[in-house]
Formats: structure tokens, C-alpha cells, sequence
């Protein structure tokens, strides 16, 4: 019979990992070809967006009229940076070469029309070369024509790299996030704290004797099974749909539920652990049912309820990144939007920031828990 059960349960465990196998299609094969094509990828994410350099940034602009004649041309320059234009006036369709001169080595240029009307046509965006200078060539368009006697200019924004770095844009948006991210999950964590600390004593075996206490033991323990079963990305969404997507307070709420659920558990069972012998000592002294709670119970569980509140605070940082993803705001919701446009350095700054915040924050809740426990 023995050889049997054993025969019976590999079967049944060689059934599952075939089916596990034929629903999940591994392709181990095309896993280590497209290795070429994620190199670029994972470059990115691991070269993330922390630091530039400094720059300092002018602008220089010439009247261009469009056609010859109608507004005056642009007068000569004498600075040593310049810009000129091959030749001074177009024709409409005509072709034109856009100049620049001593503007500074590997200086990054954008080039644009300024309208007559005050609107500006952005047209490239490059570097000039190690002497300072680059060539643009263009043509003169219906909307670059003068009007009432005002010329269109050709613009050159000149941004030129400094000597000194300094942290990049991405770097405080990712620390706002962050902030974000870590308070979403304090905010939860106290809401939630504060609903399952008296549920928690409904659902504790010692304090819940008789028939009644029974049934509010076993009604108390089947809520909080039934609402752990709910995943906090499944109700992230849920909340996303009612009070609007890119809103933190839909990744609040869709924490809230799950973490009641789970520290109504732990701080019922922390309640079952207490010493039996100093509320039995306080019970006959005459107290009533809520000062025997308060005197004999409370002092007890209180270490380990901050402990299980530090605790979950840390996991719910970490489930608040990803609650992001589906619009609840935070972290999460900057990844997602710089792997939507491609932007993967920016990603693995955002991934750089959640690593530390995690680490962190699980370096000092496990510090305080010893102190506490």
C-alpha cells in the first residue's frame, strides 16, 4: 500500500508539472536569442539618470525675410559667437544653410524658426563639432513669409556643458515619488492599525469563551480569511476606477483592506499568547471586562502590535511600487510611464531609489522589532 500512495502521488505530480509546462509555454531557446536584443536594455537600466553637467544656455537670432525684400535683412554681427545664413534672404521652397560659429566644443544646439506671428517652429536638435561650429541645411516654408514687414529669425539655442555636475531632473522626481510611495503605505498602515487592534480581540480563542463569544470568534476570523484573500493590486484597481487613476488614495484604500485583514490576524494571535495569570489576578480583584482588557491585556500585546505594525508598514512599501503600476499613484506609477516611452534610464533610476528606500527601511524596522520584542 505504501509503494502504492507513493506511485499514485508521482503520477499525479508528473500530470501537474506537464500541464504546468503546456500552459506556460517555456521557450528556453528564444530566451538566450533575444540576449543581443535586451543588451541595450538592461544597459540602460543599469547606467540610470543621476548625474549631468552644468550648463549654461543663450540664445542667438538673425531676421531671415522670406521672400527677398519684404522686411530688412539681418544686420552683421562682430561677436566672436555667431550664426549666418546661406544666403541672407529665400524664396519661398528655396534652399538655405544655417551657420553657427564659436559657439563652444560639443555644445548641444536647437535649432528653430521664430514666427512673425511670436509662435517659435522647432527644427533639430545637435552638437556642434570640437571647434565650436555646425552646419544646418533647411528651406524656406509658406509659414516662415514676412508679415506687415516683420521678418521670421533663425534661432540657435546654445546650451554648453560646464565643468561641474549636478544631480539630474530625474532624480528629485523620483524622490517626490518616493515620498509619495512611503507615506501611501504609513497612511494605510495607521488606518488599517487602527481597524483591526479592537477586531483583533473578537478574534482571539482566550478572550471569546461561551456559545456567543464562539460565534463572534468564528464570524471575526472567517472576515479576516475572506478580505486577505483579496490581492492589494486587484483592489488598487477597484479604488483606481472610483475616485480616478494617477490618485494615491486609490493605492491607500486598496492596502488598507488587505493590511486589516493580515494585522487583525497577527494581533489576535499576539492576544492568545498573553500570560492567562495576570488577567485571571486582575479578574478577581473585582475589574470589570474592559479594565481587565486594559490593565491585564494591553501592556502585554502592545510591544508586539508596534512590532507587527513596523513590520507591515515594510511590506507595504514594497506592495505600494507596484500598486503604482495600475494608476494608483507613487513610484510604480513613474516606472511604468518611463518604460512606456522608452525612457530606461530614467526607469533605472526609479529602480535604483525603490532598491535603497526597500533596503532601508527593512534595516531599520528590523532594528526597532528587536528593541520591541
Amino acid at each position: 500500500m505504501k509503494i502504492l500512495r507513493w506511485l499514485i502521488i508521482g503520477v499525479l505530480a508528473v500530470l501537474a508539472y506537464a500541464y504546468a509546462i503546456r500552459v506556460t509555454e517555456p521557450d528556453p531557446v528564444r530566451l538566450f536569442t533575444s540576449l543581443p536584443k535586451a543588451a541595450d536594455v538592461v544597459g540602460q537600466l543599469l547606467s540610470p539618470d543621476i548625474l549631468i553637467r552644468s550648463s549654461t544656455s543663450y540664445t542667438l537670432s538673425m531676421a531671415f525675410p522670406v521672400p527677398c525684400g519684404s522686411a530688412p535683412n539681418a544686420a552683421p554681427t562682430t561677436d566672436n559667437r555667431r550664426i549666418s545664413a546661406q544666403p541672407q534672404c529665400a524664396a519661398v521652397g528655396e534652399p538655405i544653410v544655417f551657420l553657427g560659429q564659436n559657439l563652444g566644443a560639443n555644445a548641444e544646439v536647437a535649432v528653430r524658426w521664430g514666427l512673425p506671428n511670436g509662435n517659435r517652429l522647432p527644427l533639430q536638435v545637435l552638437r556642434t563639432d570640437a571647434n565650436g561650429n555646425f552646419r544646418y541645411e533647411t528651406t524656406a516654408r509658406p509659414i516662415t513669409a514676412a508679415r506687415d514687414g516683420q521678418a521670421a529669425t533663425l534661432d540657435a539655442v546654445v546650451s554648453v556643458p560646464g565643468n561641474q555636475w549636478e544631480l539630474s531632473h530625474t532624480v528629485y522626481e523620483v524622490i517626490d515619488q518616493l515620498f509619495v510611495t512611503v507615506f501611501i503605505a504609513l497612511l494605510a498602515t495607521t488606518i488599517a492599525s487602527v481597524v483591526a487592534a479592537p477586531l483583533s480581540f473578537l478574534a482571539a480563542r482566550n478572550l471569546t469563551q461561551g456559545p456567543f463569544g464562539k460565534v463572534v470568534y468564528t464570524l471575526t476570523r472567517s472576515l479576516f480569511n475572506i478580505t486577505r484573500a483579496f490581492e492589494p493590486l486587484v483592489l488598487a484597481t477597484v479604488f483606481a476606477l472610483i475616485v480616478g487613476f494617477g490618485k494615491p488614495f486609490a493605492g491607500v484604500l486598496g492596502i488598507i483592506i488587505g493590511t486589516i485583514a493580515s494585522l487583525g490576524k497577527m494581533f489576535s494571535e499576539a492576544v492568545e499568547d498573553i500570560d492567562m495569570g495576570a488577567v485571571e489576578a486582575v479578574t478577581a480583584t473585582g475589574a470589570t471586562r474592559a479594565q481587565v482588557v486594559s490593565q491585564a491585556v494591553v501592556p502585554q500585546i502592545i510591544p508586539n502590535w508596534l512590532a507587527y505594525m513596523l513590520y507591515h508598514w515594510d511590506i507595504n512599501v514594497r506592495i505600494s511600487t507596484i500598486i503604482g503600476f495600475v494608476g494608483a499613484g507613487g513610484i510604480g506609477e513613474f516606472l511604468q510611464k518611463q518604460i512606456d516611452t522608452l525612457s530606461y534610464r530614467q526607469a533605472g533610476t526609479a529602480l535604483l531609489g525603490i532598491i535603497l528606500v526597500v533596503w532601508t527601511l527593512d534595516f531599520i524596522s528590523a532594528q526597532v522589532r528587536k528593541r520591541l520584542i
